[in-house]
């Protein structure tokens, strides 16, 4: 288990609470004998620009195995065979312009944006799409630049950042990050109300509330992908009834539990995919 980040202040954990997993076990609700697909909501996933459909497959499969009822992704036509190859249980559609988003979104109970998104006409047609929907988001990766691009405050959204994105978002460096994660991920709430700064001890900042430290997790989950699945897993959670600002808590802790877990035959060569069997574990050990 990982402590505090590196040259963090003396009063950092002082500072925070740590993060609990069986609580967060806890909080998710108990499924009825006569529940439907309906009941878990529908996770819309939008992203995965040319050359990285990887990154909504694996968010998309992470909504699934914390037990979202249904999950779309929206992306690129060419992508679709790949999404769906593993895992068919993914409704996968292939949008050209932004007015095709809205049937996807009228059906959706929470949306992650961002994983394979890069600058291009494309994603800020679909970003654009995205913030007018008066849903919950997740939002992650490209997605953040095109929020600091725009200078939004996404007032119903959950902001994933690491350290480098971060840095962009707050015009300053990943070490000045590092060097006060506190002061950071407060900064970070100028673009929404909840935060989770993504590293060594992971934090997660709800609007009013102190933050959160998650002391699982291993340098292991240094690789790509990992951040993808986080989302999903977040987004997963939400759908099925938690709010924001609890789907993030236990989000966090949830998937770096699973990093540990599938870390135990070595952090080296660790894949985001390798955590998939431990979420679903997770999830229903409670």
């Amino acid at each position: 288990m990982q402590k505090s980040p590196e040259n963090a202040p003396s009063s950092f954990e002082q500072s925070t609470k740590q993060l609990d997993l069986k609580e967060g076990q806890q909080g998710l609700p108990k499924r009825k004998q006569s529940a439907y697909k309906g009941d878990f909501g529908h996770v819309l996933i939008v992203g995965g620009d040319y050359g990285m459909p990887g990154s909504v497959r694996l968010a998309g499969e992470a909504a699934l195995r914390v037990g979202a009822g249904l999950v779309t992704i929206a992306t690129r036509s060419e992508h679709i065979s790949v999404v769906t190859a593993r895992h068919p249980e993914l409704m996968c559609y292939g949008i050209k312009k932004a007015s095709e988003l809205e049937p996807l979104l009228s059906r959706a109970t929470v949306i992650v944006v961002g994983p394979g998104l890069r600058e291009s006409s494309w994603a800020n047609q679909l970003f654009k799409k995205v913030m007018m929907a008066r849903l919950p988001k997740v939002i992650d990766a490209g997605a953040l630049d095109l929020l600091m691009k725009y200078h939004k405050y996404a007032d119903d959204a959950i902001i994933t950042p690491h350290v480098g994105e971060a840095a962009r978002l707050l015009k300053t460096t990943p070490t000045a990050i590092q060097q006060d994660r506190l002061a950071a991920v407060n900064a970070l709430q100028t673009y929404a109300p909840v935060v989770v700064l993504k590293g060594a001890g992971s934090l997660v900042k709800g609007k009013g509330e102190a933050p959160r430290i998650c002391t699982a997790g291993n340098p292991g989950m240094a690789s790509g992908g990992m951040g993808d699945i986080l989302s999903g897993v977040i987004a997963g959670l939400c759908a099925q009834g938690l709010t924001l600002l609890n789907a993030a808590y236990y989000g966090v802790c949830i998937h770096a539990v699973a990093g540990d877990r599938a870390a135990a035959q070595g952090e080296r060569g660790l894949l985001a995919t390798d955590l998939l069997p431990h979420l679903r574990a997770l999830v229903n050990e409670l």
